[in-house]
């Protein structure tokens, strides 16, 4: 009962547009490789030392498509102080859009596709888009947010976490 009335709340947030926080209880974010566009890959483990945004979107997700220029912004802002993203992008995307996406809108960040849906279920099983993880210098989820965050609120954490030694 409880999954289902989770369910049709995730569910009732994303149809406003509005974005679900998920207490994240600062657990350790999973091992995951993720596979990039260039055909490098890049592991939890490497953003250690890092702030970290993990963005699990789609080009079909109408909200995904509406919030990366702000992911775009957002990386821009601080990334020349130790913060990287992570957009991965679900299995069912077609490969061929995702690159297609990035290339024309000159995403500045690693892009990874989810080809087996693996990583994805790292993370927490994550089903909805967009899912977004805000991981800090030592490898834990600070936050977990479904739908698009309140980035004026992210900004503000984003600089309380690359300010912690």
């Amino acid at each position: 009962m409880k999954r289902v009335l989770y369910g049709a709340a995730a569910a009732a947030v994303l149809a406003t547009g509005a974005a679900l926080y998920l207490g994240a209880g600062n657990e350790t974010a999973p091992q995951s490789t993720f596979v990039l566009l260039d055909g490098s890959s890049k592991t939890t483990a490497d953003l250690k030392g890092r702030v970290t945004l993990v963005n699990f979107w789609a080009t079909s997700c109408t909200t995904c498509v509406a919030e990366m220029p702000k992911i775009v912004a957002t990386h821009d802002k601080y990334k020349a102080r130790g913060y990287e993203t992570v957009a991965v992008a679900m299995s069912y995307d077609p490969p061929s859009y995702v690159v297609n996406y990035s290339q024309t809108r000159k995403l500045p960040f690693a892009v990874a596709i989810d080809n087996t849906g693996a990583v994805a279920k790292a993370w927490g099983d994550v089903r909805l888009t967009p899912t977004t993880f805000l991981v800090n210098k030592r490898g834990e989820i600070v936050k977990r947010y479904i739908g698009e965050p309140d980035f004026n609120q992210l900004h503000q954490l984003i600089e309380k976490l690359l300010a912690e030694g």
